[in-house]
């Protein structure tokens, strides 16, 4: 999905992506002439005023980092929340978006649905994007594209799961939630999101998740991305009851920046976009 505006600027081979959420955002610029990032910043808002508006939070970190008012050729929003669904292209009518998600997750008639389309595997993500974070960005970045977060996550794990026939699960931890996502040589056989408290939250929906998909606990490959990290009780309970677990291989992604293994797992969606 694209947002326009009237500017015009000449090409400079940089690209900015920004991944935003009610919490905060992270974004990197990317040197699009040699395919590599070269800047990188998270920010974390401080909501202990309830009554701050997420513009005015936006417009505040922009005012104290001037790069995000640069200028670039093309401009990625990522919308990241658990708002969002994958539908097969055989089985979606861009005319009933907010059907789909009422399964899922409480939607509302004044909500703006959108959708993106992920060709390569005939399927589309339903999503409800910030609208609000929408109209500040396109007022101080201009033009940009934007789409969901899980929309990038799922089609990169789909692309690594060329030629491999066993299934495998990938779970993208966060702080509060986590998304799992199921893959067969290119097949999306599961996609779920989840909040936890607990570990014993967290191992619970991985293990229920195995059991209706037949996948055996003693076998199937466990793949982690995001913040988790293998000295927490939550990588140690996973270690406890699945006997394959490891971090995502991310060196290819490594290759384009200058980060740590840690924060390519952490900021996977965000580096690849």
């Amino acid at each position: 999905m694209s947002l326009q505006n009237t500017n015009i600027t000449s090409k400079n081979y940089k690209k900015l992506s920004i991944q935003v959420s009610l919490t905060g955002f992270s974004y990197c610029c990317f040197d699009t002439l040699n395919n590599v990032i070269t800047s990188f910043k998270e920010i974390q808002f401080d909501n202990s005023n309830k009554t701050t508006k997420i513009e005015d939070l936006f417009a505040n970190a922009f005012k104290n980092n001037p790069e995000l008012k640069g200028i670039y050729d093309e401009v990625m929003v990522i919308h990241t929340n658990n708002l969002s669904t994958f539908v097969p292209t055989a089985l979606f009518d861009e005319n009933y978006l907010g059907s789909y998600l009422q399964y899922t997750t409480k939607v509302f008639d004044t909500d703006f649905f959108t959708f993106d389309q992920i060709s390569n595997y005939q399927m589309n993500s339903v999503y409800i994007p910030y609208v609000n974070i929408n109209n500040f960005l396109i007022d101080n970045v201009g033009s940009f594209d934007y789409k969901h977060a899980n929309s990038i996550l799922v089609e990169k794990i789909l692309d690594n799961s060329r030629n491999d026939d066993d299934k495998k699960m990938v779970v993208n931890f966060n702080p509060g939630n986590f998304e799992i996502i199921v893959v067969q040589n290119q097949k999306l056989l599961l996609f779920n999101s989840f909040e936890y408290n607990t570990p014993e939250d967290f191992i619970y929906y991985i293990l229920f998740t195995a059991e209706q998909l037949s996948m055996n606990p003693e076998s199937f490959k466990l793949e982690f991305l995001g913040t988790i990290k293998e000295n927490d009780p939550f990588y140690a309970i996973a270690y406890k009851y699945v006997r394959h677990i490891s971090f995502m291989d991310v060196t290819k992604i490594q290759e384009k920046n200058n980060f740590s293994k840690a924060e390519n797992q952490k900021h996977y969606i965000l580096f690849q976009s």
